[in-house]
């Protein structure tokens, strides 16, 4: 995947597989090794904090204590996993504030790139509820855990079709937005929420997140770059009592219990 290789900022992270005895899996980890630049190490000889490792149930990100100690937390992409389908069942379907907020209605389905797509659950969503779907991340690390929850997805004979609609790139998305073949119709934001705020992710996973992608102080200037090329709106999740992104006002805003999606509609005739 183009512009998957790790800035001078990432952390100390080395690839391995485990079990060991995994030909196949330590194949992998080479493969992706070499595409990222960093070392590739067997799990033995691991002695670096953050590591992406190969197992029999995907690639996951794994955090421990120096020189190989206890795991403290770990990232992992499973679009299968139990507590997403449960989503899929009962998460409200288009009437779900977040279908509403993209512009979902019955007949219509936008194109949508997803601007920060970190773990790809909302991007997942939307592809699974009929959306194409463009997810683009900036780090490459959580751009590899896409790649490969994406790949397992592709296999899934259940799901084949939700993989179908969904894409991913590697890179900036102020540069990527501007490159994509067609013009999305919706564009969706989630930056990373201020340190003092609730968000759906556990502290461990969002403190590992924050760790590879930092906090996101451009989120500003990609909102006003979304606006510039979105053809019908753009979405902002934002903490249910923070300030807006920008001095630009959004059309509207749709509620929840601890957030809120800014909605900036390009053209007014079209409704919330």
């Amino acid at each position: 995947m183009p512009g998957l290789r790790l800035p001078h900022s990432t952390p100390h992270l080395c690839v391995s597989w485990q079990p060991p005895n995994e030909s196949s899996l330590q194949d992998q980890a080479e493969s992706l090794a070499r595409v990222l630049g960093c070392p590739c190490i067997s799990v033995e000889q691991r002695t670096m904090e953050l590591a992406l490792i190969y197992t029999c149930q995907g690639l996951e990100l794994q955090e421990s204590a120096p020189a190989g100690g206890k795991t403290h937390s770990r990232l992992h992409v499973d679009f299968n996993s139990a507590q997403l389908r449960y989503r899929l069942r009962h998460g409200g379907g288009i009437r779900q504030p977040l279908a509403r907020a993209i512009g979902i209605k019955p007949g219509h389905r936008p194109t949508i790139a997803d601007a920060t797509a970190g773990l790809g659950i909302d991007g997942f969503i939307f592809a699974a509820l009929g959306c194409q779907v463009t997810l683009i991340e900036r780090s490459p690390v959580l751009a590899a855990l896409l790649s490969d929850g994406l790949s397992r997805l592709r296999h899934d004979p259940q799901s084949s079709d939700i993989s179908q609609r969904l894409s991913l790139h590697c890179g900036n998305a102020l540069d990527l937005l501007g490159q994509l073949p067609e013009r999305p119709e919706t564009i969706y934001l989630d930056p990373m929420y201020p340190k003092q705020e609730k968000a759906a992710l556990n502290k461990q996973e969002m403190r590992l997140i924050r760790t590879l992608v930092g906090d996101d102080h451009d989120a500003g200037h990609l909102l006003d770059r979304a606006l510039t090329i979105a053809c019908e709106r753009v979405v902002v999740k934002r903490p249910k009592r923070a300030g807006e992104l920008t001095s630009t006002r959004p059309s509207h805003a749709i509620h929840m219990k601890n957030s809120r999606y800014d909605v900036y509609l390009i053209r007014s005739s079209n409704g919330a």
